[in-house]
């Protein structure tokens, strides 16, 4: 799994990599929350472990800026932290943080973190390919969406996506419709 990870000690960091990289993940490392921003905004990472106190972005605000993408694909998120008390545990939660490790981190729990962050990935992906099944009228092709509406697929796929469509005949319908115009020219 590609793995991201923001964290501003230089030792932390480079541990953090070595352990993951042990693990079979493919880590992508920034050495604070701007780096990770902007790593994040390039790359397709289902998981970042981020420091939660760091200079310039903390890790709940790049949490913050992950949750506002609404990327198609859910991001797990694991704070990295030295700080404890239900106020700060509180806090990350409302920010999204799915998990936490303390500082230092234990490896055989940070495995035990991971192997929780594959599942849930797992299931989101599933469920996501669940709601890709759409209602459609198998005559005029229309698409029941969530209001139970039936609207023209292009337009359902349009407001859920971003996609556009052009228009266009595949051989078999075009080799109809021709078939159809001979029957008027005659």
């Amino acid at each position: 799994m590609k793995i991201l990870i923001a964290e501003d000690s230089d030792t932390s960091r480079l541990m953090l990599k070595e352990v993951l990289q042990d693990l079979g993940h493919t880590v992508l490392v920034a050495k604070d929350g701007n780096e990770a921003w902007e790593i994040f905004q390039k790359e397709d990472v289902p998981l970042v472990i981020s420091d939660w106190v760091m200079p310039s972005l903390t890790g709940l605000e790049l949490c913050y800026l992950i949750r506002a993408t609404n990327r198609p694909r859910y991001v797990y998120f694991i704070l990295l932290t030295a700080l404890e008390g239900k106020s700060n545990y509180m806090e990350a939660m409302e920010a999204g943080v799915d998990d936490f490790i303390h500082k230092p981190f234990d490896t055989d729990q940070l495995r035990a973190r991971l192997n929780v962050a594959e599942r849930i990935i797992s299931l989101q992906v599933q469920v996501k390919q669940l709601e890709g099944i759409l209602p459609t009228c198998s005559v005029c092709k229309k698409i029941r969406d969530k209001n139970n509406q039936w609207v023209p697929i292009e337009s359902y796929i349009h407001q859920h996506t971003e996609a556009d469509f052009s228009h266009s005949y595949c051989p078999d319908c075009f080799k109809a419709a021709m078939k159809e115009l001979e029957k008027f020219r005659k």
